[in-house]
């Protein structure tokens, strides 16, 4: 275990580091004393509406009244009977409700977005996600009072000094944190957008599950200068693959070793019930029971029982839903319960190890340095079956797999606390080549310009160029350090200087394979705009000129990305009028849903 410091902050604080899953969430937190070590606690007690003590997360699903207002979120949505009320109130429920807040280019064969179960009308995903947080929210409070001494008094104390750490898949990227920041603001976790900007902080899963796994000792035996590991984080609804080696371990600094944004993959334990629950509907589409109500009974089970103790395919398992008297012989249906093989069970589960594996090996492929343990984390490792079929097959690979006995499902709730207290990592792998959209000057004897002459522009200084070519500041697979910066520079000319007061340069991501794309139109699919940074540029130098058709003005800046943090940050840096010096900001970073690309 990596020993914490003592707080050097100057008055008490609350960290709250708050995991949001597909299908379970949790809180963990930390109060921090000016001298004193952190502890890292989890809210385990008091969960409303679960009676297990100990428990450390609870159902991410919420039932909505039909006016929009929330009737019950977590374990209060899945106690006894609720579904009979539900019925009677005409209740909503929401559940997967995470996946709806995924970049576009994660949708794949197995997760699209058209299958997700629907968002209660009239409501967005972001406006579900800031009513789960509230949920969450309210129950620490509520935790906080009943599991310290004189715990009101201590919230009182800590309400508004409070630092939040958000975790999310490692696809994610600024798009998504923007939307988790607005929520947290309607949530009611920090009062306005100036003060998310500065109390919240984002967190890959991955990155947390190693946090985790260091503070908890796991990785005990691997922490040697030198040495790298693997960390596989599957959850409900994806499996987050990353890596990392031990630079030093005194200090401890650690360093990303592969791009983690690839290795998203979307085969969580959800995957696992949407295939059994088709293969049901097929089964039983001639059968009495193949009607919804007894198929969502089947799969119910199925989740919470029959999915979680397989682990033989040469074993026969069994679904419960009906009666003594529910018998169906031609589908296998005896006395209530529905009999599948164990190979039938296996084959929901495959898709999952297959995607898991080939996730593995290309990550094992791109990491700077050899990776030869594997660390499996999160809710659906606890999957016999799948741990069992996992590791025969990474140690045919010669990797060694561990899995914690520790409660990991706490792995990304505790993993985000420690990152706010200790940062480990002092280097990441970009996951994509960042860059903007420019002209290039026309050239007659290059044939790619040649073959786009129909759409040259001519600007206001005669120069001919081509728009739309992509001008890379960071490529993908480049480590930088924390804070570390990239910049390039451009030009913009106009007739008017009043025409150059204003800025708005669109950050580009491009996820496609290319080695160094200069076109946007060469792979289109895979430019994605990921910000667009605004400027007020009014007092920037801008140089009078002679164009082929008069006065011209021409203006010189740079666009910088401060990389290898868990958020890109970008700026605009820019030569002043008056003192004739570089100069930055104030700029804007605005993500938008559907931003419009610049030309």
């Amino acid at each position: 275990m990596a020993p914490l410091k003592p707080y050097a902050g100057l008055s008490r604080k609350l960290v709250l580091g708050i995991d949001v899953g597909t299908t379970y969430s949790g809180v963990s937190y930390s109060i921090l004393d000016p001298g004193e070590v952190p502890k890292i606690l989890g809210v385990t007690r008091r969960w409303p509406g679960q009676e297990k003590a100990g428990d450390t997360k609870i159902p991410s699903i919420l039932y909505y009244r039909p006016d929009g207002t929330v009737h019950s979120a977590g374990a209060e949505a899945a106690v006894p009977g609720i579904e009979l009320e539900a019925e009677d109130e005409d209740l909503f429920l929401v559940q997967w409700f995470k996946l709806h807040l995924r970049p576009e280019h994660l949708d794949s064969e197995e997760v699209n977005r058209r299958d997700l179960p629907p968002l209660p009308p009239g409501k967005t995903v972001k406006q579900v996600f800031a009513d789960f947080l509230h949920y969450l929210y309210e129950c620490v409070r509520k935790h906080i009072f009943d599991a310290h001494a004189n715990g009101e008094s201590l919230w009182s104390s800590l309400k508004d000094n409070i630092d939040f750490v958000l975790s999310h898949p490692n696809g994610w990227e600024g798009a998504q944190q923007s939307r988790m920041r607005e929520a947290a603001v309607m949530a009611g976790l920090v009062p306005d957008a100036d003060a998310a900007l500065t109390r919240i902080q984002f967190i890959t899963e991955g990155e947390a599950s190693l946090h985790f796994c260091i503070q908890s000792g796991l990785t005990s035996e691997s922490v040697e200068t030198g040495k790298s590991v693997m960390i596989i984080d599957a959850g409900g609804g994806t499996v987050d693959i990353s890596s990392y080696s031990f630079v030093s371990t005194t200090p401890l600094v650690v360093e990303e070793i592969a791009s983690a944004e690839c290795e998203c993959v979307m085969q969580g334990s959800t995957r696992v019930n949407v295939r059994a629950e088709k293969f049901l509907r097929e089964r039983l589409k001639n059968s009495a029971y193949g009607n919804d109500e007894d198929i969502k009974t089947m799969v119910e089970y199925f989740d919470k029982t029959t999915k979680p103790f397989f682990k033989d395919a040469n074993e026969t398992t069994y679904i419960k839903f009906g009666s003594m008297g529910c018998n169906d012989p031609k589908v296998k249906i005896r006395r209530g319960q529905l009999l599948l093989t164990g190979q039938e069970m296996a084959s929901f589960f495959q898709p999952s190890l297959d995607g898991i594996v080939a996730a593995v090996q290309r990550q094992r492929q791109a990491a700077s340095r050899p990776v030869s343990t594997v660390y499996f984390v999160g809710g659906f490792a606890a999957s016999p079956w799948l741990h069992a079929g996992l590791q025969n097959i990474l140690g045919s690979l010669g990797l060694t797999l561990c899995r914690p006995d520790t409660q990991t499902n706490k792995a990304v709730s505790e993993g985000a606390v420690s990152f706010y207290l200790d940062h480990f990592v002092s280097a990441r792998v970009m996951r994509s080549t960042y860059g903007v959209s420019c002209n290039v000057d026309f050239d007659d004897a290059n044939p790619e310009h040649v073959a786009r002459a129909r759409l040259k522009v001519v600007r206001p200084s005669g120069r001919v160029v081509l728009p739309n070519a992509f001008s890379s500041i960071l490529t993908k697979g480049t480590q930088v350090r924390e804070k570390q910066e990239k910049s390039r520079t451009y030009f913009r000319e106009a007739r008017e200087p009043r025409m150059l007061n204003r800025i708005a340069t669109t950050v580009i991501a491009y996820k496609g394979n290319l080695s160094d794309p200069h076109w946007q139109d060469m792979d289109p699919d895979y430019f994605v705009p990921l910000c667009t940074i605004h400027a007020d540029t009014s007092a920037v130098k801008r140089t009078p000129r002679d164009g082929p058709d008069g006065q011209f003005f021409v203006q010189v800046y740079d666009i910088i990305l401060i990389c290898g943090l868990t958020e890109l940050e970008a700026q605009i840096s820019w030569t002043d009028n008056v003192i004739d010096c570089p100069h930055r900001g104030p700029a804007t970073v605005v993500y938008d849903d559907d931003p419009q690309e610049l030309r």
